[in-house]
């Protein structure tokens, strides 16, 4: 059976619900990444709203190491993790993933380790956003269950080759929107807090070496330096003796007993 047969004619004509007799609509679910408006399908007003919050803070204390000891408790106790940590000589900076149900007890917290230099916090509504994604995947998902189905009733080849191509289509699109709605999850459950420790004021910024550590050097350096004798002594050893043979060798052999250059500075006189 060719390109014309009744049931191909109908599969490339979109209507799915003639060719199997499913009720979904080939033109609502054949789109792009479209799906039904989320407020059709959801009643927002009674859904627990998804968002994304944030903070930066930064804070001046006393001590570096009891503030990191700190933070490093609160993040046991809340169940937190540091998903990046930068360590200088006089700051520390730590990105922050805290448990959304956590955050405001965390922050709480947080506001007796020192002196408050700057905070700034931001809550971003991504409730329709996230419906949309969870709308787009589940009418995707529900047309691969379609096209899977009507793979096993397709008439010929081309008909498979068509729906298995638009089956591959479905499962990257599946993917794609799947990874897009877990990224956007993972930032829902876990708030980020940037918080940057800043030591003392006036701390120095380069400690005076001492005595101990001085001596240390001194014998460093003074080791790297017969180090280098020895390695030169060494060379000389090795390459020096060798070319002190070879030119006495020469000597003896142009101007010594041998004297080959003195015999022939008398032949060409005597000439």
């Amino acid at each position: 059976m060719g390109a014309s047969s009744p049931g191909y004619a109908r599969f490339m004509a979109g209507s799915v619900t003639a060719a199997f007799d499913d009720s979904v609509s080939w033109s609502r679910q054949e789109g792009d990444f479209s799906s039904p408006d989320v407020s059709e399908s959801v009643n927002l007003t009674h859904v627990e709203r998804r968002l994304i919050k944030s903070a930066f803070i930064r804070i001046r204390v006393e001590n570096l190491d009891i503030a990191a000891a700190f933070v490093s408790d609160l993040m046991s106790k809340y169940s937190a993790y540091a998903a990046s940590t930068t360590i200088q000589e006089n700051s520390r900076h730590y990105s922050l993933r805290v448990p959304s149900h956590h955050y405001d007890a965390f922050l709480t917290e947080m506001n007796g380790m020192g002196r408050l230099i700057h905070r700034s916090e931001n809550t971003e509504d991504v409730t329709l956003r996230y419906f949309d994604l969870e709308g787009r995947l589940e009418s995707k998902r529900e047309l691969l269950r379609t096209f899977q189905s009507y793979l096993g009733r397709a008439n010929n080849i081309e008909e498979i080759l068509s729906v298995e191509a638009r089956i591959a289509d479905l499962q990257r699109e599946i993917e794609f929107v799947g990874t897009q709605l877990r990224n956007l999850a993972n930032r829902i459950d876990y708030s980020t807090i940037d918080l940057n420790l800043l030591g003392p004021v006036g701390a120095p910024l380069n400690r005076r070496e001492t005595f101990g550590e001085r001596s240390r050097q001194l014998l460093g350096n003074f080791g790297g330096f017969l180090s280098t004798v020895a390695i030169v002594l060494l060379g000389i050893v090795i390459y020096g003796i060798p070319i002190l043979v070879v030119l006495s060798l020469l000597f003896w052999v142009l101007f010594g007993r041998i004297g080959l250059l003195k015999k022939l500075w008398h032949v060409v006189m005597n000439k």
